[in-house]
């Protein structure tokens, strides 16, 4: 069979994108200058198609291409923002001719999507500052607006993020011209495809699993076949680039968001609906999305909004936003009121009163935003407008819109009538369309809205890497001091949900909440959970299982959480001293200004007037608390636990947030909600866990049951993630039975370290051996991190997990030349990491990667000697490897064309390294001939630096003089070495006379110049011209190079 490579794969995608209708080209066929990366015949071809009927000339065309070619590449997240607008938007152009009429000019025909012209090119040569050759190009009339990167599937090391990291790195350096135009990137291996912004972290790149969007269960089909049909479907393609990608006005950091798939379909379904139920025809009832907590539904109503505005059908219609908080959604207004390029409407604001709604839509006929609360509609039920094109959109809707029912209140002024909030809702704007967003399903939403039109599960966010998956932990045995207390717990609830736990109805279960509250506020429950939430909270931290160490912790009362903050200080009264953050942690200057000098701990609730007076202090004012709002997300602030009641529950997302603790008896919509908040997604952080003081464990299943059928496996218990630790260590210990570890454990410091290292040299035996441990490791980790709060871990099972954990940081540090993961690992197990690594000697040679290299000389003989006096054989070949690596990337700035000949010989002596076998390595000295070969290869190629001295030229006219042997050698001519050295000084001449011009490398008359003077002194020395292009784009390259790495 054989092997499924890069070009393999990107031959399949070629092939299901012809599928589509999309023409393939092969991108060296194309005649066009290696700079441009627009195909500027398409280009004119459709605008001189396109406005024919208008009469565009040939210059105003030409105009037109040279405004895109315009924009700058060196600023490059702005002329994107730019271009995108220009193509998802259209401008009007102002005609050469005064009495032409303007034409509105589109870059994509979004009304007849057949009449564009697609394309997808491979292998296109892009010439920027180096030259490089994106894997696929799909272009739309000539605009190069998806790139796609693939990496082979088979290759363990060759993943996905290598081909992010090569797009928005290599690519953004070397070809930014190419990314002027995109619109989003397709990153793919064949089993995982990803898509996504260029501007945003590979985090947040995503699957695209439907099809229609009508598909049930989508894990069956392979995610490239849905990924062409579902994105790449013509229709679909040129709506998202129409409709679907947002780049805010304004923003304070490269902002792009492409929509993922659930945000698509759920936006066009819900237009579509929209539209069929509009009154006078329909019934109103716009439809209900119901979406998961943390998926981003903020994004859904933005793009909703678009279409809603752009839309023919609707003639402008106004849009009115309600959440149901008392003050407006933070979040959301923010992003509405930047987003008004995007929605096409600059009248986009908040409403401070009903009188002042009511203002605003008696002069409007069309058009406009208005954010709201639904508070603002009580108690008054005066029309305010009877107009059909408004669109009322309700964030989280269930909670206060659904109740239409009357309440009757008996006062000294007779009988007094109040409604629920939808009553007023409805009587106010009676001939509006309603849609309402939610996260927690109650069958009421939908009378009020419609029907359910597209819905998006917990359990398929998690599947698609929106969301981290919750894991519960349960704790309340600990702490309860009696299992009767239990039962009445679970007691209360039961009420709580018979009764319908409604607001008002609560009223009559005051009695059992009073009830609930005396065992809640048991002192010696309180200084109970203070010290088991201590111990668990620190034992997360020393382990590393925390990202940020930032927690919050639920309280059922505000006195109950004065006593419970109270008793955490008495344990740990450093938790309340000001710092700005913990010792040893480096702040920027701009932290420096941003972070504010705080207690580790802190109380986040309102005041009352009857609150002691420490009390009082402690809690300060609304805006003290907007202030600590941002320092809790700083994730470098002291700030790290916070103990809320109500606050802080809903709409506040911290994404390192990644440990919630809960005492307090939770109603079920709320509770999704609640434990919702450790779902965000964050680099480095696999799940998210609840810790469970009270018992909410059947309330946690009945929420998710009512969430959807087939989201009752939604959170799993934190005994799956202990038997993971327990299996992984099992396999551990088979794959290490050869090896005695003995000495780690019961050896003095110094054998300690050994068995440390000669481990590591273990796991690298073959490279398949290293893989699948390093893999298991991984997995050790991950599950570790969420359990390792809990007590069921004996001593010697922490030791070996430890004592995993070090050798496999210690290989990592050996293959990449830094550890990237000790910062998320017991503090004794990473010095002794540190320490093994300097017992070994190689602390040394790393400091090759560290600042202070440019006093290093790589070629000084010291260093051989110390890598030499390593005994571990695979230790030191990876060292070496590093090594040639790192003289290599010194090299190629000085000579690009033998650096490459080097280059060839290096990656073959590591190909044959990583395939060697175990039975070779135990019998013969292999692993002395690789080092033998490597250290050869290294004097080699230090010979090759100072060769130029021999000839007697200087190091730059010995590149010239590489380029001109290589071609010579190429088209088999054979040319005397004395004039080849009289050569390469004259063209060093030639080009050092052009290059002290700053930007002669970008400027086409200068290097025209360039390429005049070196033809006509190849000439005059006899050079053969059949070579003559060859020769220019060398010479020109090589010169680059130079001007690169001089300054």
């Amino acid at each position: 069979m054989s092997k499924f490579t890069e070009e393999k794969l990107e031959l399949a995608f070629i092939e299901l994108l012809e599928n589509q209708g999309i023409t393939y080209v092969f991108g060296k066929d194309i005649q066009r200058n290696q700079s441009e990366v627009l195909l500027e015949d398409d280009l004119k071809e459709y605008l001189k198609s396109r406005y024919k009927t208008e009469n565009i000339r040939e210059s105003e065309i030409a105009g037109i291409v040279r405004k895109l070619q315009n924009y700058p590449a060196s600023d490059l997240y702005d002329s994107n923002k730019s271009i995108m607008k220009l193509i998802s938007d259209g401008f009007i152009l102002k005609r050469e001719k005064a009495d032409d009429k303007d034409i509105y000019i589109e870059f994509i025909n979004y009304d007849d999507v057949n009449s564009n012209n697609f394309k997808i090119v491979n292998q296109l040569e892009i010439m920027g500052y180096e030259k490089r050759i994106p894997d696929g190009i799909l272009y739309i009339n000539g605009i190069p607006l998806v790139v796609f990167e693939f990496k082979s599937a088979i290759r363990e090391e060759a993943t996905i993020h290598d081909a992010f990291v090569q797009l928005t790195t290599r690519y953004r350096r070397d070809i930014p011209e190419l990314f002027k135009y995109n619109a989003f990137c397709v990153i793919s291996d064949g089993v995982n495809n990803k898509s996504g912004s260029f501007f945003s972290p590979y985090e947040f790149f995503y699957a695209w699993r439907k099809i229609t969007g009508d598909e049930i269960e989508v894990d069956g089909i392979p995610s490239m076949h849905s990924m062409i049909a579902g994105m790449f479907h013509k229709e679909r393609l040129v709506d998202i680039i129409h409709n679907f990608i947002y780049m805010p006005d304004k923003s304070k950091k490269e902002e792009k968001i492409v929509c993922r798939y659930p945000q698509y379909y759920a936006t066009r379904k819900l237009y579509e609906n929209i539209k069929a139920h509009q009154k006078p025809k329909g019934d109103g009832k716009g439809g209900t999305y119901f979406g998961a907590t943390g998926c981003g539904k903020s994004f859904t109503m933005l793009y909703l909004a678009r279409m809603l505005m752009k839309s023919i059908h609707f003639s402008s219609p106004t849009i009115i936003l309600i959440t149901d908080r008392t003050d407006l959604d933070v979040q959301l207004s923010s992003q509405f009121s930047n987003a008004k390029g995007f929605i096409g409407d600059d009248g986009i604001v908040s409403v401070e009163s009903r009188a002042d709604l009511r203002q605003k839509l008696q002069n409007k006929e069309s058009g406009g935003v208005f954010l709201t609360t639904i508070h603002k509609f009580t108690e008054d039920l005066e029309v305010l407008s009877h107009r059909t094109n408004i669109i009322v959109i309700s964030d989280e809707a269930h909670r206060s819109q659904i109740n239409l029912d009357q309440k009757i209140k008996v006062t000294q002024d007779g009988v007094k009538k109040s409604y629920g909030f939808a009553k007023y809702l409805h009587d106010s704007l009676p001939n509006a369309t309603y849609v309402g967003f939610t996260g927690t399903p109650i069958d009421a939403t939908l009378d009020v809205f419609g029907d359910v039109v597209d819905s998006y599960t917990m359990t398929e966010s998690v599947r698609d890497e929106i969301t981290v998956r919750i894991v519960y932990e349960g704790r309340a045995a600990k702490v309860l001091l009696d299992n009767s207390k239990l039962e009445e717990i679970e007691k209360y609830y039961e009420e709580c949900a018979n009764l319908g736990a409604n607001e008002h109805q609560i009223e009559d279960s005051k009695k059992s909440m009073a009830n609930m509250s005396a065992i809640l506020g048991d002192m010696d429950r309180i200084k109970a959970i203070a010290k088991d939430f201590v111990e668990h909270y620190e034992k997360r931290v020393e382990e590393g299982a925390s990202i940020k160490g930032k927690a919050i912790f639920v309280s059922s009362s505000r006195s109950i959480a004065y006593s419970l903050f109270k008793e955490i200080i008495a344990l740990r009264p450093s938790w309340n001293e000001l710092k700005v953050c913990e010792d040893g942690v480096e702040l920027s200057d701009k932290e420096k200004k941003e972070i504010l000098p705080l207690e580790k701990l802190k109380m986040i609730m309102t005041r009352s007037k009857d609150d002691e007076k420490e009390l009082y202090e402690k809690l300060g004012t609304k805006d003290y608390r907007k202030t600590l709002d941002t320092q809790f997300k700083n994730e470098k602030s002291n700030f790290k636990i916070a103990i809320v009641v109500d606050m802080w529950l809903t709409g506040f997302d911290v994404p390192f947030l990644d440990t919630i603790y809960i005492d307090k008896p939770i109603q079920e919509h709320n509770l999704i909600q609640t434990i919702s908040r450790v779902n965000r997604k964050y680099a480095g952080k696999e799940k998210g866990l609840v810790v469970d003081y009270i018992g909410i464990k059947t309330a946690m299943n009945k929420a998710l049951k009512q969430f959807s059928k087939m989201d009752s496996q939604n959170f799993e218990d934190i005994e799956a993630s202990i038997v993971v630790v327990r299996d992984q260590l099992d396999l551990l210990s088979k794959l290490f039975y050869k090896f005695d570890t003995t000495k780690y454990f019961n050896g003095t410091p110094t054998e300690q370290l050994n068995t440390l290292n000669n481990a590591s040299e273990f796991v690298q035996l073959t490279k398949e051996l290293e893989n699948r441990f390093m893999y298991i490791v991984k997995r050790l980790k991950s599950a570790y991190d969420i359990c390792c709060g809990s007590e069921v871990f004996k001593e010697i099972e922490k030791d070996y997990i430890h004592f995993y954990l070090a050798v496999r940081s210690i290989v990592v540090k050996l293959t990449r030349g830094e550890s990237p993961d000790t910062a998320q690992m017991n503090a004794k197990v990473a010095q002794m990491i540190e320490e093994a690594i300097k017992s070994e000697g190689v602390e040394e040679i790393f400091k090759l990667g560290s600042d202070d290299e440019s006093k290093i000389d790589i070629f000084d003989e010291d260093y051989i000697n110390k890598i030499n006096k390593i005994k571990l054989p695979n230790t030191k070949i990876k060292l070496l490897q590093q090594l040639l690596a790192k003289a290599l990337e010194d090299f190629k700035k000085v000579n690009k064309i033998k650096a490459i000949d080097f280059s060839k010989q290096f990656h073959a002596l590591v190909e044959k390294y990583n395939e060697r076998k175990e039975e070779d390595v135990l019998v013969s000295d292999v692993l002395n001939d690789f080092t033998d070969e490597i250290i050869d290869l290294y004097y080699a190629l230090q010979k090759e630096k100072e060769s130029f001295s021999d000839l007697g030229i200087d190091f730059e006219e010995k590149a010239f003089y590489d380029i001109l042997k290589t071609i010579a050698i190429k088209y088999d001519f054979s040319y005397p070495e004395d004039k080849l050295i009289a050569l390469s000084k004259e063209v060093k001449i030639v080009v050092d006379d052009k290059s002290k011009y700053t930007d002669w490398n970008i400027r086409e008359d200068i290097k025209a110049e360039l390429k005049v003077d070196l033809i006509m002194l190849l000439a005059k020395h006899g050079y053969p011209p059949i070579t003559k292009d060859e020769v220019f784009k060398e010479i020109f390259e090589q010169a680059e190079n130079f001007k690169k790495f001089r300054q």
